[in-house]
């Protein structure tokens, strides 16, 4: 699953253009730890998924689809 959510969530930052740091500032995080969300790293709470997915405007589902 955290690995779809950072598939996801790149492919949603390169449909839109945007650089790992860009998002980042978009999201109130440090672009290492964007990377780590990408890369499948990190270990993401529903809390913070729910808040990357308020911040983007996107239902938080759409991001950890497979």
């Amino acid at each position: 699953m955290q690995r779809a959510f950072g598939r996801n969530l790149r492919a949603y930052r390169e449909a839109r253009g945007l650089s790992q740091e860009a998002l980042a500032l978009v999201l109130g995080v440090h672009r290492t730890y964007m990377g780590g969300v990408e890369r499948g790293e990190r270990n993401l709470t529903l809390k913070s998924v729910e808040r990357i997915a308020e911040r983007l405007d996107l239902d938080p589902l759409d991001l950890l689809r497979s």
